[in-house]
């Protein structure tokens, strides 16, 4: 449809106009895109990361969109309850996540830094906004890694603690899923393949490797697919867990 000026108007199921939305590991990649394209389609915006969010901040005001940003991190549980209490949110999408533990760390600390970031988080997270919302999206961002096992960034020890992770976080979607469907909570997940962020860039061998049969996805080829996920257009989608890869992984 379109507007008295000739401009046309997003579908009802597509608008967020009123609506505050969640995203963590907004102030890059993925995370970024989402938070951008939510803005597109309306909602008023909660950003969270460890790093700074100042430019996505003005990218969003910049959108007309209302903006407050919350830095810390993820393994801080001061900073959980600060997100927490920051709601109520109509949608959250969790983007955030890392591949390995900081320099520094020994195997185990890095293994449970990773659980920490990639499944902790997002388990306290999400449960706790199921309770506070009425209604609502819920989307947990994984990885093909977490569908496939394969992959050969990092050392193996690294990879396999990440896909480990990301198929823990899948696990997570469909048990959040049937917690939230009686409360009218969608919860659904997103499998990226390989993306170009600055966390695709950290894990790369020196000289980038191998080039992947399949071009790395634009962070807003991801940041679409969640964005829709968190809207009324996916109002009877629970549980899913979409592959958003290219065709680098069908299964």
């Amino acid at each position: 449809m379109t507007t008295g000026s000739g401009i046309l108007a997003l579908p009802k199921v597509l608008s967020l106009e009123g609506r505050r939305a969640l995203v963590t590991g907004a102030a890059s990649g993925i995370g970024r895109a989402t938070a951008l394209c939510l803005a597109e389609l309306g909602a008023d915006l909660v950003l969270a990361d460890r790093a700074s969010l100042d430019a996505v901040r003005v990218e969003v005001e910049t959108a007309g969109r209302a903006v407050l940003t919350l830095q810390g991190d993820l393994t801080d549980e001061r900073f959980l309850q600060r997100i927490i209490t920051s709601g109520p949110y109509f949608s959250f999408a969790h983007v955030a996540g890392v591949f390995r533990g900081p320099e520094g760390d020994s195997p185990q600390e890095g293994f449970d830094f990773v659980m920490h970031v990639n499944v902790r988080a997002p388990l306290i997270l999400a449960s706790a906004l199921i309770e506070q919302m009425n209604g609502g999206y819920i989307v947990l961002v994984g990885s093909s890694a977490g569908r496939s096992g394969a992959g050969r960034l990092g050392t193996a020890t690294e990879y396999a603690t990440y896909a480990a992770s990301k198929g823990a976080l899948h696990t997570l979607v469909r048990v959040l899923s049937r917690r939230a469907a009686e409360k009218n909570i969608l919860v659904n997940g997103v499998a990226p393949g390989l993306v170009s962020t600055p966390l695709l860039d950290s894990v790369r061998p020196p000289g980038g490797g191998a080039k992947p049969a399949i071009r790395p996805a634009d962070p807003k080829e991801l940041g679409w697919p969640i964005a829709l996920l968190c809207s009324p257009m996916a109002s009877y989608i629970s549980g899913a867990i979409v592959d958003v890869n290219g065709g680098s992984f069908i299964g």
